[in-house]
């Protein structure tokens, strides 16, 4: 196996430090000595802290990604099941310090959003790239159902609003975790979700076949 590059571990670096530090807090220093790099091998594959964060955000986009990609919700049958077994999964990963199950581009976003514009849109990509991965499994429990896209009229909802839905809950999660609650919170959290799912599936198939 290749030995990692000083960017590759420049950019695991920043997946631990952000999230145990916080943007901005987070120096240069700090990343090269997590690293085990000198400053002119980071200045040699980023022009700046800030450059290095959209490549970090990436980065965790790429891991993540995988995790997820590979993970045994897919292999339930039924759409539902599928969307429910993600959500079991994300609670599976809520243990240890909450540094390790946190999330790097929430973290970030929430302090570079105005300032960083370009650190927050690679954050947006990652977080809204991943509910997009959701939508067809959300779509087809609707579909199985017989809800339509846009029902319940004076509470629509769609597939693309539903797995946003997952990660504002799933984020909010987190920043209650930061706040003190820790991982008990946030699983407390995850299970509302689940629950939340359940129901609203129910009450959606309910009002779209009520005579």
């Amino acid at each position: 196996m290749p030995r990692p590059s000083a960017r590759d571990k420049l950019l695991d670096a920043a997946l631990t430090e952000i999230r145990v530090r916080g943007y901005s807090a987070t120096t240069v220093d700090d990343l090269c000595a997590a690293a085990g790099v000198t400053k002119g091998a980071f200045f040699h594959h980023f022009r700046s802290k800030d450059d290095l964060a959209v490549a970090a955000a990436d980065h965790w986009s790429a891991m993540t990604g995988a995790l997820f990609a590979g993970a045994d919700y897919h292999r339930q049958a039924d759409p539902l099941d599928r969307i429910l077994a993600y959500v079991d999964f994300r609670r599976s990963l809520i243990a240890g310090e909450t540094a390790t199950f946190t999330c790097l581009v929430g973290t970030m976003v929430q302090e570079a959003y105005a300032a960083h514009p370009d650190i927050a849109t690679a954050c947006g990509r990652s977080i809204f790239g991943h509910a997009a991965t959701l939508e067809a499994d959300i779509a087809a429990a609707m579909a199985a159902r017989g809800i339509a896209e846009g029902g319940m009229a004076e509470g629509a909802w769609s597939a693309a609003s539903l797995a946003r839905h997952t990660q504002a809950v799933i984020q909010g999660a987190f920043i209650l975790a930061k706040a003190g609650g820790g991982a008990a919170v946030a699983v407390e959290q995850i299970d509302h979700l689940r629950r939340y799912i359940q129901l609203l599936f129910q009450v959606a198939t309910d009002r779209e076949t009520a005579p």
